[in-house]
């Protein structure tokens, strides 16, 4: 029909490379420029192989589950996929404050979008740590003359604009052995994103964020933590824990093989001991041992919880250091596949004196099934942090803050294309 809007058919696609499993989120757009709902249209999960602590061991390993994980996701949805938005997390993620300051351009003073552009990329020029790449240079508040705590001075007027900014570092070596890796497999990057930030993006809403809320995401060998308070990230962290050291406690506990253990975690994980009967026993036959072996469910509870507590403890003393434990009024909120654990959330809330759920992506319509699994938080968080960009891009619901982020990265983006030009 003429005059009709053009229907936005473009898809966006997040991987979240993990050390246990990379899993893969496409999102698309329906409905025309003036009433977009973004919805999945696939998602896939496949082990990893060649990434251990978000760090890529082995080029070759990582590039084939990539692959292999690429191939499901475009058998699923039916067309190729070129490019996409690409998790990175580990240890090696480190972050610092930095404060920008500028001279408003006009000679009205007023303040422009160029301004606030030119006020995030000011506080980018700190030193950077030996061997590291700034990530993000994620804006906090603004200042104008004095006046602070500004959340957007955009038409405001002034003489100096200031920014006070949240920087997330990683090591460079690792950062270019991901780039390296997923180059590899035909794709493009839009952006390496990190993963906790994608997912705090897509499990809280705005309310939250702004009373105060903690994301955390317990992965295998690691957890991350994200702090939000007044709408800002607060406090970026990675702790060297995770769900994999319950598994290794248990293989431990009751002298199995990890696969054994892991099964008898994913089936009956219990991180409230008292919640089960003293009497109740399984056979670790029916889990992959090789004879029968009666043990106690409330002897696997008891190992679980002691490591489910201290992996709470060090949540707690990460709050301690900012001085918010147990003040966030909106409370933790878990994912990844760790969150899975029974009766983490009630165990949660004991330990951490705060509110605790399992954190589901928001606002994301299809695949109910995936949507609905914590474990693919980070990666719809990907899609819908992507989605940001685009519509910030085609000037529809985008917020100067986004833009801003956006604008902040393209100097690594020009690193990454260099290195894609090395890659034979």
């Amino acid at each position: 029909m003429k005059g009709r809007k053009k229907q936005r058919t473009q898809l966006i696609t997040g991987i979240d490379i993990g050390s246990t499993a990379i899993r893969v989120a496409v999102g698309q757009y329906a409905g025309d420029d003036s009433l977009d709902s973004l919805q999945l249209v696939g998602a896939i999960e496949v082990p990893a192989e060649g990434v251990q602590k978000g760090i890529v061991t082995s080029i070759d390993e990582a590039v084939s589950s990539l692959s292999n994980a690429l191939e499901q996701t475009e058998r699923l949805i039916g067309v190729p996929i070129e490019h996409a938005w690409i998790s990175i997390s580990g240890t090696h993620i480190v972050s610092a404050e930095s404060k920008g300051v500028v001279a408003v351009a006009k000679s009205d003073g007023e303040i422009s979008q160029e301004d606030v552009i030119r006020t995030v990329d000011a506080a980018r020029t700190v030193v950077t740590p030996l061997n590291y790449e700034i990530l993000h240079v994620l804006p906090r508040h603004f200042g104008v003359d004095g006046q602070t705590n500004i959340k957007d001075p955009v038409g405001m007027t002034g003489v100096r604009l200031e920014v006070d900014t949240h920087i997330i570092y990683g090591v460079a070596a690792h950062i270019k052995n991901v780039t390296k890796a997923v180059y590899r497999t035909g794709i493009d990057i839009d952006d390496l994103v990190l993963s906790i930030l994608a997912t705090g993006d897509v499990v809280t809403t705005a309310r939250q964020r702004e009373l105060g809320v903690a994301v955390v995401n317990i992965g295998g060998p690691t957890t991350s933590l994200i702090i939000y308070e007044g709408g800002d990230v607060l406090h970026v962290a990675v702790l060297p824990i995770g769900s994999e050291h319950i598994t290794n406690d248990i293989a431990i506990g009751l002298k199995t093989s990890i696969d054994v253990a892991e099964r008898v975690k994913m089936n009956y994980g219990q991180a409230i001991a008292k919640a089960i009967s003293k009497k109740q026993m399984i056979d670790l036959l029916e889990f992959g041992a090789s004879e029968h072996e009666d043990v106690s469910l409330y002897y696997v509870s008891q190992i679980i919880e002691a490591r489910a507590r201290e992996i709470l403890e060090k949540i707690n003393a990460e709050f301690d250091s900012l001085g918010r434990r147990g003040l966030l009024p909106a409370g933790v909120v878990f994912d990844g596949g760790g969150a899975k654990l029974g009766g983490l959330i009630g165990l949660a809330k004991d330990e951490l004196s705060l509110p605790a759920s399992l954190g589901y992506p928001i606002d994301m319509y299809g695949l109910a099934e995936k949507g609905h699994d914590v474990a693919f938080a980070p990666a719809i968080g990907l899609v819908r942090w992507g989605s940001h960009v685009v519509q910030g891009a085609s000037g529809t619901h985008g917020s100067h803050r986004r833009s801003s982020l956006t604008s902040a990265t393209k100097a690594l983006g020009a690193v990454q294309s260099f290195w894609k030009s090395l890659i034979p």
